[in-house]
């Protein structure tokens, strides 16, 4: 990639934005930020901000949103509505090792799901507002510090890796939100697609850590639906049952029949569960 820059004009870009083009794809850098150009180049902030709008103005790279950047790859030629790889882009966007790539955004890239996903979700204990970038949605789920477990790295290409939640951890996040994943039937649907890598130990594990009653419930009822798990692994969930009931899909009306063995309100029809499990 340095190579295809260094054959570059250089009057495309100049010595100096070539030259910076070339270290920022060195460092891995695609999707930069002013601060990375400042320290690469040594420029002052106005200077740098001048050098980068001229790249923008060439083509040479996309302006995402204020101060976020990304080069355009050169054998697309002076492309100027190019986002790049929009799972790094959200990496960049939450600025910093404390996030993961969530829900159904985790889903799509663990293969457990049937459809293409419009949204990139992304969790982390900061409040970042959503923003829609070249007609991609990227939208950020608040979580607590302590909720950042059962997390892996993910190369999305050979020089960039993003981290994601688990295949497990995936499924449990959909489980308390799913209204973040398409419903319940979307998650029992992936739930299904991985059921012969899923770790039914994990799950559980991850479900009592997470210590939320709508989860214990939803997860023992779809383990037992899915025939994944142990009779003890089961029981480690209903040791944990609070009192009263919840919905197995909040996103629905609350209707359906009640299930005492899990404390779920059926409101999710059969043949949708059945369908689930036929993916």
């Amino acid at each position: 990639m340095q190579t295809e820059y260094h054959h570059m004009p250089l009057k495309t870009m100049g010595p100096k934005g070539a030259w910076l083009v070339a270290e920022l794809h060195m460092r891995s850098r695609t999707v930069f930020t002013y601060d990375d150009v400042e320290a690469i180049t040594g420029l002052q902030k106005k200077a740098a901000r001048n050098l980068v709008a001229r790249l923008v103005e060439r083509g040479i790279t996309t302006r995402l949103k204020p101060g976020l950047f990304v080069l355009v790859p050169f054998e697309m030629g002076h492309e100027r509505e190019y986002m790049g790889n929009p799972y790094v882009v959200a990496r960049e966007m939450a600025g910093g090792s404390d996030y993961y790539i969530s829900h159904a955004s985790a889903m799509e890239l663990h293969g457990m799901v049937t459809q293409p996903q419009l949204v990139i979700f992304t969790s982390t204990p900061r409040f970042i507002r959503s923003h829609v970038l070249l007609g991609v949605e990227f939208r950020f789920v608040r979580c607590k510090p302590h909720g950042l477990f059962g997390i892996e790295d993910h190369w999305v290409d050979k020089t960039q890796k993003i981290r994601v939640s688990d295949p497990e951890r995936t499924i449990i996040d959909g489980l308390k939100q799913p209204e973040h994943c398409g419903g319940v039937s979307e998650v029992a649907k992936g739930l299904w697609m991985r059921r012969s890598e899923m770790n039914p130990e994990r799950l559980v594990d991850y479900a009592l850590r997470m210590d939320v009653g709508s989860v214990i419930r939803r997860l023992g009822f779809l383990m037992e639906s899915c025939d994944i798990g142990s009779p003890e692994q089961i029981e480690r969930l209903r040791k944990r049952l609070s009192d009263g009931y919840q919905l197995l899909d909040p996103m629905l009306a609350p209707e359906g029949k009640f299930l005492a063995r899990w404390r779920l309100r059926l409101n999710v029809e059969p043949d949708e569960l059945e369908a689930a499990r036929s993916a």
